[in-house]
């Protein structure tokens, strides 16, 4: 247990920043979510005249670049979000369905590069844009993607493959992830209200973030500044349903047990907890059945941002992680956006204003589709 614990201290993230309807950089989102605003409104990419929902927290200037996905833009806007990348940092990326708007404009006979449909190709598309010597590999394991992607980044640290990791990743709203959610019932009409009792279902979102993951040796050679470190991660996979999660909660809490080993950690030192919220029925559920189950019934403030910044699919992971490095620093989780009516199980723990809390440790945890579940406790710098 000793060693793994002094291994996992060498992860450092030295660099952070993100892009979401909130706010250009990390600094706006945090600055808004802490006071209770919103990025949810009314979606005019495209037409939601036959749906159900007509809101989701998209970013308004976002256009595509003449042949090019909408999503390089949020990209090249997030990069420049980045000032010191070294060239030789290992890539990894994390997206669900990447430009996937152009599958749309290729389907209306349009002009659009095939090419940024894929998701492998984000790697790429971070590579050329900040002149980096590799290409990298990018993550696709739906909700939990970027959870994944900053444990495999970790993972390669620690195990000494590599001294520098920059995780990237980004998702936006488009009419074909629209319409995926709205098929399964799952879109609420109303901007969604993550572990309230009269919840209704999630609110899509754009954005992106990013994080250099260093060792320690690194960050103090280049005399990086310390954001946070990262002390333990865990994933599993409950194996319950292609899209929804064991009612017991089982697979989420095999992730943070996991997480918790790694970082040589008692559950009575986890202070707070992001968690995923994403606002659906069973979702909310399972996440506080399943935190019961790991901290014994102990009150600790949980929260979910998802109620400001919609559900960025992919990207929630990452946005979730570097926010929780400013609610560490500040000492403080941010309300939960929409909360009013507790759901059992979220009284005195869920707020819908900002709680002030005590200790070195917040744990951020996401689940998604084919029941896989991921966990990422971090520590302040």
């Amino acid at each position: 247990m000793e060693s793994r614990r002094t291994e996992i201290e060498k992860v450092r993230i030295v660099e952070t920043a993100a892009v979401t309807a909130l706010g250009n950089t990390l600094q706006d989102t945090w600055a808004r979510i802490i006071k209770g605003d919103s990025g949810i409104g009314p979606i005019r990419r495209f037409s939601v005249e036959t749906y159900e929902s007509h809101i989701a927290a998209t970013i308004s200037d976002l256009r595509p670049m003449q042949e090019r996905s909408i999503i390089l833009g949020l990209i090249e806007r997030l990069l420049a979000g980045l000032k010191n990348i070294p060239e030789d940092a290992a890539i990894i990326t994390a997206t669900t369905k990447l430009g996937i708007d152009n599958l749309e404009h290729i389907w209306h006979k349009q002009a659009a590069r095939a090419g940024d449909i894929l998701p492998s190709s984000m790697s790429e598309m971070v590579s050329s844009k900040l002149g980096l010597k590799k290409a990298g590999i990018n993550i696709s394991a739906s909700c939990a993607s970027s959870t994944i992607a900053i444990a495999q980044g970790s993972s390669m640290i620690a195990s000494g493959q590599t001294d520098a990791v920059l995780v990237c990743c980004a998702d936006v709203v488009t009419e074909f992830t629209f319409s995926g959610f709205s098929s399964l019932k799952i879109v609420s009409p109303l901007p969604c209200r993550p572990f309230d009792k009269d919840r209704g279902g999630l609110t899509l979102g754009d954005g992106a973030a990013a994080l250099l993951l260093m060792s320690e040796a690194r960050a103090k050679k280049e005399d990086r500044t310390c954001i946070a470190k990262i002390r333990g991660w865990g994933i599993a996979n409950d194996a319950f349903h292609i899209t929804s999660p064991a009612q017991d909660g089982s697979g989420l809490v095999a992730a943070i047990e996991k997480a918790l080993a790694r970082g040589g950690l008692r559950h009575d030192q986890i202070s707070a907890v992001s968690a995923h919220g994403t606002g659906t029925v069973y979702n909310d559920l399972m996440e506080l059945t399943a935190f019961n189950n790991v901290f014994r019934g102990r009150i600790l403030p949980i929260y979910s941002v998802k109620g400001a910044t919609g559900h960025t699919i992919g990207a929630a992971g990452g946005i979730e992680v570097v926010l929780a490095t400013e609610a560490l620093a500040a000492q403080t989780v941010p309300p939960t956006a929409s909360f009013q009516n507790p759901e059992e199980g979220a009284q005195g723990r869920v707020s819908s204003k900002p709680v002030p809390f005590e200790g070195d440790y917040i744990l951020t945890s996401n689940s998604g589709f084919g029941g896989i579940n991921a966990a990422i406790i971090l520590e302040k710098a």
